[in-house]
């Protein structure tokens, strides 16, 4: 749900007061190169739910992925505020940032950033080695259907199966949030569909708010609200009345 400008109030408790798990309001971020400024997110306003699932749709350069790593704690805003339930993201420093994103935040990026020297079990332990109440390492690769690859090391993997790994590694430590950032986008089509119904299967069985952020149109049919961005700005919020299963569509 978009909020008008200045209808909500700024305070600690207002993500709670909208029923909403994420709150961002009137959110601006500028890089500076030099003299020349970019404006990378422009006041946006926006909501994130318990238990749903957003596709953040865009073009290359509409602010997409920094409005990811804004949520995510990875970057702060120039102006506005993001609450995260009782957190203010918006003045937290380093360290609480990092505590946040450590019992939080799960991410999914287009690249899997596995251990090589590690096998596909030892990758997801080493996050529930940080975690309050993960999930066991095994539990996790079963939950992506690569129990049987545990011992396998990633250069004996297929990109797709990486990026499962890498999808039991960010849900192992049970986020209340995951952030995926072009999940499908070094893939081929059809290991691209298996990684989607992956995420819809965490999303659905944890119930985690799962926020993908892509360029791919069709994956919106997925979602419970396509949130879409361009220069910087959200331009339209549209709710699914059927979500669609990935094996449902093409492209």
């Amino acid at each position: 749900m978009i909020h008008p400008s200045g209808g909500i109030e700024s305070n600690p408790t207002a993500a709670e007061s909208t029923g909403s798990v994420f709150h961002v309001h009137k959110v601006s971020k500028v890089y500076r190169v030099g003299e020349v400024e970019v404006h990378a997110l422009r006041e946006v306003t926006l909501d994130l739910y318990q238990g749903e699932f957003a596709v953040l749709l865009g073009a290359s350069g509409s602010g997409k992925s920094t409005l990811l790593n804004i949520l995510g704690g990875l970057d702060r805003p120039t102006s506005g505020e993001v609450l995260y339930r009782d957190h203010d993201l918006t003045r937290a420093d380093d360290t609480r940032l990092t505590l946040f994103r450590r019992e939080h935040v799960g991410f999914v990026f287009q690249f899997y950033n596995l251990i090589p020297s590690l096998t596909a079990l030892e990758n997801v332990a080493l996050v529930t080695e940080i975690a309050a109440h993960p999930l066991d390492p095994t539990e996790a690769l079963n939950l992506v259907g690569l129990g049987h690859r545990r011992d396998h090391f990633p250069s004996q993997l297929s990109g797709g199966e990486q990026q499962r790994v890498a999808i039991a590694r960010a849900v192992a430590k049970r986020p209340d949030v995951l952030l995926c950032d072009e999940p499908t986008g070094a893939l081929d089509y059809a290991t691209g569909k298996l990684v989607l119904e992956v995420l819809q299967l965490v999303n659905r069985e944890l119930g985690t708010i799962t926020a993908v952020i892509t360029h791919n149109a069709a994956i919106a049919g997925m979602a419970d609200r396509v949130i879409r961005i361009s220069s910087g700005a959200i331009v339209e919020v549209h709710r699914n009345e059927v979500k669609l299963q990935p094996s449902e569509f093409s492209w």
